[in-house]
């Protein structure tokens, strides 16, 4: 009998990817199959295997890709194939997520599972939209309730009289049923002034809260055209937002950024951004690829001893140059001797990671900054290594040469078009979910124009942010705007461009 394979039903939590836990992201890493549903965010998505193969299981406004029982067929079949599924699921799985009846289809055809419990929505997006569900003075019961119940009951299994007594009230998926729950509520008892808070896409920067009483709340979500997904909260905690809301006044709230640096170089951006409340876009327009060939390199490396210094330009250029030094036999210990500098501070972090000393990093981070950083060095009759990209400016080399120096220039990295779709973008910027697009080098945006064709025009709205000067003049070159470009030519000193530029009136 071949193999049955595992299956781990997964809760994603609510919306924010960051809320995901440790074990979840273990055994998402495992699977050979993800199954998951509409609300779970492609940040999470990143984190499975890149050989795993996705199945969408969405439910959306009652349109469901697939129904529960042929989501039931699939994770049985699956794992009697011998793979190890992850069936994603928002929030928790065993609040109002049918993972019980998932479990139960598993246990009968004799599958092997594991629950990974989720951070449910009912708790956190009231937190994240500054209610605390309990409060001493004001309520210690909670209830949470499905707003949306199984239209084919013949009745409902919910008691009204004794939700009525209880002190906060968590509905999930009761938007459509707004009205009537109101309705019931105050039939049985409950004040029509009791505060109420209806909070739609909840954890996330399109997050959006509605206040008021049970008297008037679904009279205002219909004004409103609120829609959802979306958790009503009652009880006279939900008054409490007015001091407590932390989220969404956070500076970048709701700004969608499209980041076009190369994938695995976007993390520490988009955490900067997603910690200011904006929806990051990832749209890596570039690839970083090694050189067709490595002759240049070799033949550095062949006499490194004799080099007085090596200049780094880039994260890249140390990852490609030391990954080459340990493929054709060398470490670091072949650098002693060698004096380092870099562009910045982050390619500087990128080497004092491996232990290494930095000899020197120039105040302006620029090329230009490189060569007025070495002028009080002495490197006349000194031989310098420079690894860096395949294009780049020959400020440095030039302006060593006239210092005297003799610069090698070596190959270690070149930049090619990613494999994204310019159909991606357009619908971010159709939806409106794009504020600014942001360049980080003249690459980004040479083959973010190759992507999206000549005939793309930018909306009105969109903004244009650029790292530093060097980029920021391909842009103009190019004919777009510059609209956004800070004194500190980093990826810190961007997002505060960007704060800042949002943040004025």
């Amino acid at each position: 009998m071949d193999k049955i394979g595992k299956v781990y039903i997964i809760g994603a939590g609510p919306g924010d990817p960051e809320l995901i836990t440790a074990k979840a992201i273990r055994c998402l890493k495992e699977a050979d199959v993800v199954i998951h549903d509409y609300l779970v965010s492609r940040e999470i998505l990143r984190h499975a295997s890149t050989s795993a193969r996705f199945i969408y299981a969405g439910k959306q406004g009652g349109d469901h890709t697939l129904s529960q029982e042929e989501i039931n067929r699939r994770l049985v079949e699956e794992a009697r194939r011998g793979h190890t599924v992850a069936r994603l699921k928002g929030g928790d799985p065993f609040i109002f997520g049918r993972g019980g009846e998932e479990a139960e289809e598993l246990a009968r055809a004799g599958i092997p599972f594991d629950i990974i419990p989720g951070v449910t929505s009912a708790i956190a997006v009231p937190a994240y939209a500054g209610i605390p569900l309990t409060h001493r003075g004001l309520t210690s019961t909670l209830a949470f309730v499905t707003g949306h119940e199984d239209p084919t009951k013949p009745a409902s299994d919910i008691d009204w009289t004794a939700l009525a007594k209880i002190g906060s009230l968590v509905f999930l998926m009761g938007v459509k049923n707004l009205p009537e729950i109101a309705a019931r509520l105050v039939e049985q008892g409950r004040d029509p002034a009791t505060p109420a808070a209806l909070i739609r896409w909840g954890t996330t920067p399109d997050q959006e809260t509605l206040t008021g009483t049970l008297a008037d709340i679904a009279v205002k979500a219909h004004a409103e055209g609120f829609r959802p997904p979306a958790i009503l909260v009652v009880g006279e905690v939900a008054g409490l937002r007015g001091r407590m809301n932390w989220f969404e006044t956070k500076p970048l709230m709701g700004r969608g950024v499209v980041i076009t640096r190369p994938e695995a170089q976007a993390d520490e951006f988009a955490a900067l951004l997603t910690a200011r409340g904006a929806r990051v876009l990832r749209f890596p327009t570039i690839a970083i690829a090694p050189p067709e060939r490595w002759d240049a390199l070799d033949a550095a490396l062949a006499r490194l001893a004799t080099y007085a210094w090596i200049v780094f330009t880039s994260a890249n250029g140390v990852r490609f140059f030391f990954h080459h030094l340990r493929e054709t036999g060398g470490d670091i210990r072949d650098l002693k001797g060698i004096r380092l500098a870099t562009i910045g501070p982050a390619t500087a972090a990128t080497l004092e990671a491996m232990g290494l000393k930095v000899d020197l990093v120039p105040a302006s981070f620029l090329s230009e900054g490189v060569v007025a950083a070495f002028a009080g060095q002495d490197v006349a009759g000194k031989a310098v290594l420079l690894p860096r990209a395949a294009e780049a400016r020959d400020v440095i080399p030039e302006g060593l040469a006239k210092m005297g120096a003799t610069c090698d220039v070596a190959t270690v990295y070149r930049t090619v078009r990613s494999d994204r779709k310019k159909e991606e973008l357009a619908a971010w910027l159709a939806d409106g979910k794009v504020d600014v697009i942001t360049f980080t080098s003249p690459s980004t945006l040479t083959h973010f124009r190759d992507i999206m064709g000549p005939e793309f025009r930018l909306p009105p709205a969109v903004r244009i942010a650029c790292i530093g000067p060097v980029t920021a003049a391909a842009v103009k070159c190019a004919g777009l705007p510059v609209d956004i470009l800070q004194e500190t030519y980093t990826i810190h000193g961007l997002v505060a461009a960007l704060e800042a530029h949002f943040s004025s009136p």
